[in-house]
């Protein structure tokens, strides 16, 4: 293909030169003396050129060739006007008139007269002498020099391969070693992978070396946590356990005392023990209830009711469910609303549980004469709700796990709490997607504090 181009580009002019120089057709009619004088010329100047006049539909007027050997009867104008017309200097084959199937390399020019098309000059560059010469070159000694160059060039292509699939098999050793090694490892310890695995930019084994550590140490950490939950859900047992069975066991006791002891007790002490053990079947039923609350929340699946509400109002009327407990113990219960009703978008049970839980907290380790305060404040895209009161505060070593299943910050006082109040609050404002901030000083007080998005109102609301 490249010396036909090579052919075509040389003789791109050839029979544009010939038709300026002869006139061809005269009134559509062929002028055989300029005619011969042609076929004569260019046969001995170049015998592999073949030269054929055609009509202005194609069909083959006269020909160089010897008789009976031209096959085709007309010739496709598209590719003549294609070369006649291209200004690029690109390959375009036209018909073969000796063949029906092949197609050859030629030099075309429009034949006019008085600017009126009478034909064409088609020459074909390649002619039946071309085709011997490249059949005796395919048997040459020249053909069988490349095909001894395609043979060497194809054993270091070879070698090549080989050098490269060593390389590429290098890596994917290493990678199942390393897989190997953190299988006996029980998936609990980092490996030594080399250092193209670490993330860089490389091909696709550098990138499976690079996912399998990152994988590795992923499973390395959900193991730790599996561990870590393993012994908090240990703890938890443990903690239930006791808890359950402290309260559980007065009951009986006072329960089993009446039983067998029913006749030798007076009326008011009969009254005093059921009061008791009332009391104690009430903190069961306390701690079963917030167990399974808690145990709700921490699934996975739990769903949110998200909904605008006031939360001016909902304070308001939680605060006020605490009034009388708070007169009992002495304390002043008091809040600080904003004038401007806040709105947040919130499930309003479970904020309402938040607000419930932290109060109950206050109440409980704030002494006698001491305050409590619910303060809202807006900032913005977002309400901050704190419950401060001057108690006896926090000790900083306990802080942080204040939030801790059946944590207490006094171990030694004898509370009626269940211990879950903070861990279930806590949850609620994850579940929204915030936090419980706390800020404590011993025997100054408390204060909690969570934010909530504002709620985007209707115009007309």
């Amino acid at each position: 293909m490249f010396l036909q181009e090579l052919n075509q580009r040389l003789n791109l002019e050839l029979a544009d030169n010939i038709v300026k120089e002869k006139k061809l057709i005269i009134d559509h009619h062929v002028n055989q003396e300029a005619l011969q004088s042609v076929f004569m010329g260019l046969m001995v100047v170049n015998p592999v050129i073949e030269v054929y006049l055609i009509d202005t539909q194609g069909k083959i007027l006269a020909y160089s060739a010897p008789e009976g050997v031209v096959k085709r009867k007309t010739i496709e104008l598209a590719p003549v006007k294609s070369f006649i017309e291209s200004n690029e200097q690109r390959l375009i084959l036209g018909n073969d008139p000796r063949n029906l199937e092949r197609d050859k390399v030629f030099s075309a020019a429009p034949i006019k007269q008085n600017n009126q098309l009478q034909g064409y000059l088609y020459i074909v560059l390649g002619g039946q002498a071309y085709d011997s010469v490249v059949d005796m070159l395919e048997s040459s000694y020249m053909l069988r020099l490349w095909l001894g160059a395609v043979g060497i060039s194809l054993l270091i292509a070879s070698l090549a391969g080989f050098l490269i699939f060593r390389h590429i098999t290098c890596r994917l050793r290493q990678l199942a070693d390393g897989m190997e090694q953190f299988r006996q490892n029980g998936f609990k310890h980092s490996i030594s992978l080399p250092e193209r695995f670490d993330g860089r930019p490389g091909d696709e084994i550098d990138q499976l070396g690079a996912t399998f550590r990152e994988m590795s140490e992923r499973i390395i950490q959900q193991v730790k946590q599996l561990e870590h939950n393993d012994t908090s859900r240990r703890e938890l047992v443990a903690n239930v356990s006791h808890d359950l069975r402290t309260p559980l066991a007065s009951l009986q006791g006072y329960l089993e005392t009446l039983a067998l002891k029913a006749d030798q007790l007076t009326d008011v002490v009969k009254k005093d023990y059921i009061n008791i053990a009332l009391q104690h079947s009430e903190h069961l039923r306390k701690l079963i209830t917030e167990l399974f609350e808690l145990s709700t929340l921490e699934n996975q699946g739990t769903q949110l009711h998200f909904e605008p509400f006031s939360m001016s109002e909902l304070v308001h009327d939680v605060t006020h469910k605490f009034q009388l407990k708070a007169r009992d113990k002495n304390l002043k219960l008091s809040t600080h609303i904003p004038e401007k009703p806040a709105f947040v978008s919130a499930d309003i049970g479970l904020i309402q549980r938040v607000l419930e839980n932290l109060i109950e907290n206050a109440l409980k380790y704030t002494p006698p004469g001491g305050q409590i305060g619910i303060t809202l404040m807006s900032g913005g895209n977002s309400i901050a709700t704190s419950i401060s009161d001057n108690g006896q505060g926090i000790p900083e070593d306990d802080l942080p796990h204040i939030f801790d299943r059946f944590y207490r910050v006094d171990k030694h006082r004898n509370t009626d709490g269940t211990g879950l109040g903070l861990a279930i609050a806590n949850r609620i404002i994850q579940l929204h997607n915030s936090t419980i901030d706390v800020a404590s000083r011993p025997d100054i007080g408390t204060t909690f504090s969570f934010q909530l998005p504002t709620a985007q109102l209707p115009a007309n609301s």
